[in-house]
């Protein structure tokens, strides 16, 4: 059930709303709007009788929520959450770009790349210190020192640092570092892990999963609002399916059937969406199109040499000459984006 308050209620007000929830054993979840207050409740097992709250002072309504995934559903929020990232504001009308390799290799390669999507005009910056491979003989990342190495290129360049935490331990070194937390496609329904994800006190970063559903991806969600961690951004990152042509399927259908359920951002992974280089710019340009909030895009010095999906990293010039045609895309398409630095007027 959601509780929408008055314009004009007092703070007294509102905690009588809550102490009158929690009296019933549920959680409270106070979802502050740009115009009103609400108060999602959860912890219920079956329907709550709206007369039981709609006549408290303060109280607007009491809207039953026929949603299973209550806290990120558009029935409790209706306008789009914008998430903060330091100085950004993630979510529409602005479009963002995350780019880096995928894996931080060593200190040279990851501050070389951390510059050159600086210079294109990325905002965030990506990089994997612990790397979930198929293979347990694959580069599994440098832990700690790439986390340290990751933080260094940030701060250098200006832009908030993304990477994935595996489990637990992972977690804790992700939050000293890093200024949002990654949860991979692998580990979507990792729900220990995206219990404590939801009290870390930093924003998530969420990939939908290899085979996962709308719904799936949008309950796992809630499992991080429902610790009282409402700073999430989800991302399609391509699912598995019949086709040889490319390493996923990117269901870009997904993207306004997220937007018109949830008010989280939506972001598109076109790297491990295709596997292939070739097929990047093109489904970028694609989610852009089709209204995702930004993207997430592998970006590498030297590709060929890559300890981890060289195939699907861009070149430098590449990614440059995308957030161009994405900076002419954008206006067009109600969405503004911002110029690098030495394009700044």
């Amino acid at each position: 059930m959601l509780i929408v308050m008055d314009h004009h209620c007092t703070q007294e007000q509102v905690r009588e709303v809550v102490r009158r929830i929690e009296d019933k054993g549920l959680t409270a979840n106070p979802i502050p709007g740009e115009s009103r207050m609400a108060i999602g409740i959860t912890g219920n097992q079956g329907p709550l009788d709206p007369n039981d709250f709609d006549q408290l002072p303060g109280v607007l309504e009491a809207i039953p929520v026929t949603r299973p995934y209550k806290l990120v559903s558009r029935e409790v929020k209706a306008e789009s959450t914008r998430v903060k990232v330091g100085k950004l504001a993630v979510g529409p009308p602005d479009f963002i770009v995350i780019a880096g390799p995928c894996a931080v290799e060593n200190e040279r390669q990851c501050l070389q790349a951390a510059r050159q999507v600086a210079a294109a005009g990325a905002q965030m910056l990506r990089g994997g210190a612990f790397k979930p491979r198929t293979s347990p003989y694959s580069f599994q990342g440098l832990g700690r020192t790439g986390l340290e190495i990751l933080r260094r290129a940030g701060d250098e360049t200006g832009l908030p640092v993304v990477t994935e935490a595996l489990d637990e331990e992972s977690l804790g070194l992700v939050v000293e570092l890093a200024d949002v937390v990654q949860i991979g496609a692998r580990n979507m329904q990792n729900f220990s892990l995206l219990k404590r994800a939801g009290r870390c006190g930093k924003p998530v970063f969420l990939k939908r999963g290899l085979s996962a559903t709308l719904e799936e991806l949008l309950m796992a969600a809630e499992y991080l609002a429902a610790e009282g961690n409402y700073d999430i951004m989800l991302c399609e990152r391509g699912v598995r399916s019949f086709g040889q042509h490319a390493r996923n399927t990117l269901d870009l259908t997904v993207v306004p059937a997220a937007q018109e359920q949830s008010h989280l951002p939506m972001f598109v992974d076109p790297s491990h969406g295709t596997g292939r280089r070739d097929k990047v710019a093109p489904l970028a340009r694609a989610g852009l199109a089709v209204g995702a909030d930004g993207l997430m895009v592998e970006v590498h010095p030297e590709p060929h040499t890559a300890l981890s999906d060289g195939p699907q990293a861009l070149f430098p010039q590449q990614f440059q000459e995308l957030m161009g045609t994405l900076r002419l895309m954008a206006p067009l398409l109600g969405r503004t984006m911002s110029l690098p630095a030495e394009l700044t007027p």
